[in-house]
């Protein structure tokens, strides 16, 4: 089974100054901030990193920029997803895949395809794919739910290794955990979920709150990993008031927004998000100084 992805990785987010050109030198300071907190990995121009709205030459940027700057040499996916599937497979042909470990591919989106058009555009980019891939079923964003049945036909595919799975329906999960192969990867999508899925088979998350709190999660899920429950479900405590915070103006607005307080980069997204509203910003203040966050980032 591929280790590479066990564990925290961080889908980082994507700095913007203030007139919204990417902020290279802010994003070089999360990615020290990530690296030196623990996680494991880095997925890069997923949801989180606002992939909607960056340009491919932005992306192009990124990428080479991450190459370049990768302090502990974290192993790194790239989104590379669409509802296009002609598109998403040529496209691969403009992208520079050495020093790429792996990708992340959503689920179609908008067109809402059935099972049969899941499972063909998922072959051809996986046919195509010079790197392996992973899954991204996020129904609360795409529409449609890749079942555990379309998943686990799937992960039949050799260059299909795993799935973020982001359904928040702990049953589907078990029947992931329960039908895979053995070296699939069942990765979470939620952070809060995280403990939960890695006590029924998972091997870890792909987090947004680990781009604020980096060593903290990575403990609380190294933890989990290591049979630890009881810590681990301590842990999580700390989380639970935090979390929906991070999504309740969209996301990455509320996650930018404890960076912002953090001073490690602007909370500036682009339209049509917009910046943390001042009362979100004062309630997340006020949660994570009751859940003993607030010194993390002082």
């Amino acid at each position: 089974m591929n280790t590479n992805f066990y564990g925290v990785g961080v889908a980082i987010v994507t700095p913007f100054n203030a007139d919204h050109s990417v902020d290279f030198d802010g994003f070089g300071r999360i990615v020290q901030h990530v690296s030196d907190g623990g996680v494991r990995y880095i997925v890069l121009q997923g949801t989180t990193g606002e992939s909607p709205t960056v340009t491919k030459q932005e992306k192009k940027q990124l990428l080479q920029y991450l190459k370049e700057n990768n302090p502990k040499n974290l192993p790194i996916i790239y989104g590379v997803g669409g509802n296009v599937t002609a598109d998403v497979v040529a496209g691969m042909k403009d992208i520079d895949f050495d020093g790429v470990d792996a990708i992340l591919s959503v689920c179609p989106y908008y067109n809402k395809p059935g099972k049969r058009g899941v499972l063909e555009h998922f072959t051809r980019i996986a046919d195509a794919c010079p790197v392996p891939v992973i899954l991204y079923n996020i129904p609360f964003r795409t529409g449609i739910n890749m079942s555990a049945e379309t998943i686990c036909e799937l992960a039949q595919h050799p260059n299909i290794i795993g799935v973020k799975e982001a359904s928040c329906v702990i049953e589907q999960c078990m029947e992931i955990a329960r039908d895979k192969p053995n070296d699939f990867l069942l990765i979470s999508g939620d952070d809060v979920q995280a403990v939960p899925i890695i006590s029924i088979g998972g091997v870890g998350v792909m987090s947004v709150i680990a781009n604020a709190f980096p060593a903290k999660f990575s403990a609380m899920i190294d933890a989990a990993l290591q049979g630890d429950f009881a810590f681990a479900q301590k842990e999580l405590a700390h989380f639970l008031r935090i979390d929906p915070l991070l999504y309740e103006e969209g996301n990455p607005v509320g996650v930018k927004n404890i960076l912002e307080i953090m001073g490690l980069i602007s909370a500036e997204v682009r339209l049509p998000l917009m910046k943390a509203s001042d009362d979100l910003s004062e309630r997340q203040r006020a949660v994570l100084q009751r859940d003993g966050l607030l010194e993390l980032v002082a």
